[in-house]
């Protein structure tokens, strides 16, 4: 476990994470706490981030920190139970590869059932586009899955420096873009 991010390659972000149980116990607030503190220190290091899942940093369990522009909070054994039958397609970005973006699919609202850092149980229904689209990124951390595996075809993966060369034309091969909340 380490408050650095894995980089694409590594073997940890390949395996599934195993739920939360204990909530109240010392490792598990230390875990929280560090998690917490990697997206603090990503945002800060690159000027981008909005969620990194705990397999990123090592720790295989089900939880994500997430800063949607108002501070860091953490959702522990997140699920999705419904997905909009419609879709959208994106540029995707992944701190494990931040230097490769990942042009894929992403259903357009989902319903999630998470915990909070406390274990109690919330819903969260009708999730916005920028909202889903980071969520099933995540959740997807979870169960050892990357962006990569959702690359739609083979130049659907290229380097964060050709898009900001040619972003115009990359924009135009997809029909959402993700806004920064820096």
């Amino acid at each position: 476990m380490t408050s650095e991010v894995l980089l694409l390659g590594n073997p940890l972000l390949r395996e599934k994470s195993s739920p939360v149980t204990d909530f109240r116990g010392q490792e598990m607030l230390g875990q929280f706490a560090m998690l917490k503190q990697a997206l603090h220190e990503f945002r800060n290091e690159n000027g981008f981030g909005r969620g990194i899942a705990a397999p990123q940093i090592g720790i295989l369990k089900r939880m994500v920190a997430l800063n949607l522009g108002q501070g860091s909070f953490i959702i522990v054994n997140p699920r999705i139970t419904e997905r909009n039958k419609s879709t959208f397609t994106m540029w995707d970005d992944c701190m494990s590869f931040p230097h490769l973006l990942i042009r894929l699919e992403r259903s357009l609202s989902i319903d999630i059932v998470y915990e909070d850092e406390r274990g109690i149980e919330h819903e969260w229904k009708g999730v916005d586009q920028a909202k889903s689209e980071l969520l099933q990124h995540e959740i997807d951390h979870l169960d050892g899955i990357l962006a990569i595996d959702h690359a739609l075809d083979s130049r659907s993966i290229i380097y964060r420096s050709e898009y900001e060369r040619n972003r115009e034309y990359y924009d135009s091969l997809v029909n959402y873009t993700i806004e920064p909340t820096l």
